[in-house]
């Protein structure tokens, strides 16, 4: 079971300048395509002057859920790059946009595609990339008795403690590693 995909820490940036034509690239980390509308819709307002708000993102531990946009370039001259680079480094919950300034010299279509693909990997290359981990939620309901059996397991494996609850009936939730999440369940439903 694959439970660690990699990832961006913060916002980078990058860029890149082909005869006259500039490439402003930003990749962030996000989490929803909600968030994603909002970033490029802040670019698209920040750099209205700019002729096109290229973009491509990468979302979910499976990287499932993609999107490249070439807005308005020719078909897959700047989406597809854009992503193309974001498979390249296996990144994900990532949104790379790049904004371009035509200098009036047309790049041709092998043109585009290098700027693109270059502006992106600029902006990959000044981020700090990080190993997450897919991590799953375990709540535990017991009597107050059990106490020391139950935190002796958390000792043991370690989850990280989310909230507890002390009273008549006591609840605890964990955050652990996805692989590890059926042992953790297991010894607990043991103690009781």
């Amino acid at each position: 079971m694959q439970d660690e995909f990699k990832t961006i820490a913060t916002t980078s940036e990058g860029y890149y300048t082909e005869k006259r034509s500039k490439f402003l690239a930003f990749a962030h980390p996000v989490k929803t395509v909600d968030e994603v509308k909002e970033i490029v819709a802040g670019y698209r307002k920040k750099y209205y002057d700019a002729r096109h708000v290229c973009y491509a993102y990468m979302l979910g531990a499976g990287r499932a859920e993609f999107r490249a946009n070439d807005d308005g370039e020719p078909s897959s001259t700047a989406g597809k790059p854009i992503l193309g680079q974001i498979n390249s480094k296996e990144l994900t919950d990532i949104l790379i946009v790049v904004v371009r300034y035509y200098g009036g010299v047309n790049l041709g279509t092998s043109g585009l595609i290098v700027a693109y693909r270059e502006a992106a990997a600029d902006a990959i290359a000044h981020a700090t990339i990080e190993t997450r981990q897919v991590e799953e939620i375990i709540t535990y309901t017991f009597a107050y008795p059990q106490m020391n059996d139950v935190m002796r397991v958390v000792k043991e494996m370690n989850p990280r403690i989310l909230s507890q609850t002390y009273d008549n009936t006591c609840e605890i939730r964990l955050s652990i590693r996805q692989s590890e999440a059926e042992q953790l369940r297991q010894r607990l439903s043991k103690l009781l």
